[in-house]
């Protein structure tokens, strides 16, 4: 069985994290699947979007403890493993695509920062989201340091960490982790509907874009200055660009529809 199954939707890739009998909880074998399917969305071209799902009405338990239990390595090696995380988990974050989290039931752990790692997030009334490292005497890992509080602030970060606490679906949209909540029976259609959305715009502006946005925090003024002037004079000689601007002026609608 494929722990991660793949389907295509015209321009729109599903990844799916298929191990519903473990809740689609991470071990060594299902992290490599969800890497070579980040690969493969970032390298072919004719992938507009992406959305992220789970299988068996859970989104993702986060870590497999037992199998982590079961693999006991030196401290250093175990430093090195989190560390390898990073290498997709950077491809993931900075992808030039749009992502799209579809989340039902538990985004739980290195589950609930893979959610953070979209995009977007949609959900269901059933989604619920934790930071259940401390639960177990463990950091956040998987990118919950850099993610959690540029999406909901220190001050709330700290207390999702702190306290371990379970987040459900209508207070995750007031913190900013979710952007809505659809039924359940919607949420793969609702996500791939959104994630079409973005077939008919300019990737390659709609790219530099995101990889901007994404370090803004990061950045001064003057840096990200040059930055829009560097990325503006990219996007003003594509394609996309010069075709946008011969329909303006000839009255054709455009063919952007992001809405």
């Amino acid at each position: 069985m494929s722990y991660v199954v793949l389907e295509r939707r015209g321009p729109v890739l599903i990844i799916k994290l298929n191990r519903p009998e473990r809740r689609n909880a991470f071990d060594l074998e299902m992290r490599a699947a969800i890497a070579d399917a980040i690969y493969q969305a970032r390298d072919d071209d004719s992938v507009r979007s992406v959305v992220i799902t789970g299988a068996g009405n859970t989104f993702c338990a986060g870590g497999d403890l037992k199998s982590l239990s079961e693999a006991k390595r030196p401290v250093f090696k175990d430093r090195e493993r989190i560390r390898r995380l990073h290498i997709w988990f950077r491809e993931l974050v900075n992808l030039e695509k749009p992502v799209i989290a579809a989340v039902d039931g538990a985004a739980f752990g290195a589950g609930f920062n893979l959610a953070l790692a979209c995009d977007f997030v949609i959900g269901t009334p059933r989604s619920r989201f934790c930071a259940a490292f401390g639960r177990i005497g463990l950091v956040p890992d998987l990118g919950g340091f850099f993610l959690l509080p540029r999406i909901v602030g220190l001050q709330r970060a700290k207390d999702i960490v702190f306290s371990a606490r379970e987040i459900g679906a209508e207070e995750a949209v007031n913190l900013g982790i979710l952007s809505r909540i659809v039924p359940q029976e919607q949420l793969l259609e609702e996500a791939v509907a959104q994630a079409e959305r973005y077939s008919e715009t300019s990737i390659e502006a709609l790219g530099i874009a995101k990889n901007i946005l994404n370090r803004s925090f990061n950045l001064d003024q003057d840096t990200l200055a040059e930055l829009e002037a560097s990325a503006q004079a990219l996007a003003l000689h594509t394609e996309y660009h010069d075709d946008a601007v011969d329909r303006f002026l000839t009255k054709q609608p455009l063919k952007f529809r992001g809405e």
